[in-house]
């Protein structure tokens, strides 16, 4: 009984090994053999689809994110070319606004300065046409109406400007004030070092000096120049 099983096995091995060597005859590859595994799998992986049939997300994102960027560019281009117009419009405006100050600054004041001539040309005709001859004492009162008149108007204008007559007298001797002219010996009640007397008149404008005080300086007796 065992032999005939023993028998049956050899049989049955001889015939697959008969049909094995048909096949490989035939061309047939061995369904166990490496060729037949290497094929099967070129042929699984040829049914696969590539790798690279589109970008991938990181290069989309990239794409998105350049694109955004390229804008951003281009707004603050825009951006900064028009400021930089806005700012040479604004430095025009200025250099306008100068420049129309310079000219006329001082429009206020010729305005004033106006009226004091009306009243001096008003004075002039009055007196011209209505003295009469020979009579000298009226010719000098209307000429003194006049320039009171003038004098008082002059004084609200240079008031009204911010323009001031400076009074030194008594005053200690200021170079940034006054200009020494000469010296004078102290008399009784005026102190060395002090300006004893003006020559001319000093001004200033919004309390800044425009034109020195031409005046004399008090010193004692022995340091007299």
């Amino acid at each position: 009984m065992a032999a005939r099983s023993v028998w049956a096995v050899r049989l049955l091995v001889q015939r697959l090994l008969a049909s094995s060597a048909a096949s490989e005859g035939r061309g047939w590859p061995h369904p166990f053999s490496t060729a037949t595994q290497r094929t099967a799998g070129e042929a699984c992986s040829s049914e696969d689809p590539p790798d690279e049939l589109g970008p991938s997300l990181a290069e989309r994102a990239l794409k998105l994110k350049a694109v955004k960027l390229e804008k951003e560019v281009q707004d603050l281009t825009m951006r900064y070319q028009r400021a930089v117009a806005d700012g040479e419009n604004i430095r025009r405006r200025t250099q306008r606004c100068v420049e129309d100050a310079k000219i006329f600054g001082i429009q206020s004041f010729c305005k004033d300065l106006v009226e004091v001539a009306d009243i001096l040309e008003k004075t002039t005709e009055y007196i011209s046409e209505e003295t009469e001859p020979g009579d000298q004492k009226l010719t000098l009162e209307k000429i003194f109406r006049g320039l009171s008149l003038l004098e008082a108007k002059l004084k609200s204008v240079f008031a009204k400007h911010g323009l001031e007559k400076m009074t030194p007298v008594g005053d200690k001797y200021d170079p940034h004030e006054h200009e020494l002219i000469c010296h004078v010996p102290a008399g009784v009640g005026v102190q060395p070092g002090t300006v004893a007397l003006v020559r001319q008149d000093g001004y200033k404008l919004h309390g800044r000096t425009i034109r020195l005080a031409r005046v004399e300086v008090a010193v004692e007796s022995q340091r007299r120049l």
